[in-house]
């Protein structure tokens, strides 16, 4: 048998044809299926007719000609979707919002001329996004809830931990381990009172009609404003929402979706910032994010630990900021009452932006759980470097002696960069402190200063640290619980 024809008689993969169609890598390899489930064509024709429930509720308790009965259809049928018939109508008809009136009106018949009684199609698919969007806001809010207990607890443990810090990516002075990762812990804690913030603010658009007017249910109601006002608020409260628009025209003002998305974006930034600390940490040898005992860290090179989760965050992070400034273009581009270039924009938009949220925070709050600090590492780091740190009591001992603080100041320069050339080209210790001890000016104050103990170079870093866990960190609620009133930071 030839080679090809070996080939040919051999049993061809078996493949998802789903998998022959693009398909996104934000859904595919990173977000939680809950997050999915959220944004899924499925959830949000449920939203739908929960919305359309809701109008019939409202209309029916007002007077309108909506019957106890047909309202118990809807309900009874409200899960009965078959998104494969709303394709059908809405290949014919060419409209999403009609396609599913028309599916829900043939599983509820008697209801079929009641839905959808007076409102326009904003009134579900703006509606059902800020409904779903603010539960989005929620699930992020919790899951970031979750990320800062995990670096609380890293923060903690390493509060009065000795490193060295870095300005300008140079050594500077020494700060403590927790003490940065306490930075890292306020920029997410600001984050999650912004998201908390605009999730409580988030408004419901209402039953405004065609163009915001209300006309039309101005018209059901025979001119009667007090129940065209008292059917917005009915609705509203049987959704969840106690606060509403005042105005809109057909849609609600696109602004809020940039301001959605940009807490999100925000959070993007801050978490960009920690995972670029981390890589940097990691390839210092001082830090190194968790690790699985098979993971292969190259293809090439089998000895390399990449810090890929830490790579990940970066990648996704930039990918979040990104979305935020297209939808403040859409909501800049809104023409009059609406456009609907809006819409298409929208539907990728909004829903990339809580996945890849999603996605993050299911990664750093990983990261958050095993970071991992190499001690040696980081002492060796520090002996490196202190003794030109603690350079500067030296300085402020020879001042309080009477000495001349530009005299003393380029003394020790010089000597200083006498060692640090002595380690680039010889290696080993530090020589600074025996190049001090043996000068005539600067030798006397040297020997009577205590040894150079990191500890005492890193100032209120664990004051600092343990303060902040304490006081703001602690008042935060547990993933799950609603923020305290009170809480201020």
């Amino acid at each position: 048998m030839r080679s090809d024809d070996a080939l040919s008689s051999r049993s061809a993969p078996v493949n998802d044809p789903a998998l022959e169609r693009y398909v996104d890598p934000i859904s595919q390899r990173y977000a939680s299926r809950s997050m999915q489930e959220l944004f899924s064509p499925l959830a949000r024709a449920r939203v739908w007719r929960d919305l359309w429930i809701a109008l019939a509720e409202a209309e029916h308790e007002l007077g309108l000609p909506v019957t106890a009965e047909q309202i118990e259809e809807l309900r009874a049928n409200r899960d009965q979707i078959d998104l494969s018939r709303v394709a059908v109508f809405e290949k014919e008809l060419r409209h999403d919002v009609m396609a599913h009136i028309h599916a829900y009106g043939e599983v509820a018949p008697s209801a079929r001329g009641i839905i959808h009684l007076g409102a326009t199609s904003c009134y579900v698919t703006d509606n059902a996004d800020l409904i779903v969007m603010r539960r989005g806001l929620e699930m992020i809010s919790d899951r970031l809830l979750r990320t800062i207990h995990a670096f609380s607890k890293f923060a903690r443990t390493h509060a009065s931990v000795p490193t060295l810090g870095l300005t300008h990516l140079q050594p500077a002075q020494l700060t403590t381990v927790g003490k940065r990762a306490a930075l890292w812990l306020q920029d997410l804690v600001d984050v999650w009172q912004e998201l908390v913030d605009i999730r409580t603010r988030l408004p419901f658009r209402g039953v405004k009609g065609t163009t915001g007017t209300q006309a039309s249910f101005l018209h059901l109601f025979n001119d009667d404003e007090t129940k065209v006002a008292a059917l917005e608020a009915l609705v509203a409260q049987k959704v969840g929402f106690d606060r509403v628009f005042p105005l809109t025209g057909q849609t609600y003002p696109r602004v809020w979706d940039q301001r959605v998305v940009g807490r999100l974006g925000e959070l993007g930034t801050v978490v960009h910032k920690i995972a670029t600390d981390l890589r940097l940490l990691q390839s210092f040898g001082e830090v190194e994010e968790p690790y699985e005992k098979s993971q292969v860290g190259s293809s090439a090179m089998p000895y390399k630990r990449n810090p890929m989760r830490s790579e990940r965050l970066c990648s996704l992070a930039r990918h979040l900021m990104a979305i935020v400034p297209g939808l403040a273009t859409l909501a800049a581009t809104q023409w009059m009452e609406r456009t609907l270039d809006d819409s298409a924009h929208r539907r990728v938009a909004i829903p990339q932006a809580f996945l890849t949220a999603d996605a993050i925070l299911i990664t750093l709050e990983n990261v958050a759980s095993g970071l991992h600090v190499v001690p040696r590492v980081v002492e060796r780091r520090i002996a490196e470097q202190l003794p030109f740190m603690a350079a500067e009591e030296i300085l402020m001992g020879g001042v309080s002696d009477g000495g001349d603080r530009q005299e003393l100041h380029e003394r020790i320069r010089q000597l200083s960069w006498r060692a640090k050339q002595q380690l680039v080209e010889e290696g080993g210790a530090n020589p600074l402190r025996g190049f001090l001890e043996e000068d005539e000016v600067l030798g006397p104050i040297v020997k009577r200063l205590p040894p150079w103990d990191p500890a005492r170079f890193v100032g209120l870093a664990p004051q600092q640290t343990l303060k902040y866990l304490d006081t703001v960190v602690a008042a935060l609620p547990l993933s799950g619980e609603e923020p305290p009133a009170e809480l201020e930071v």
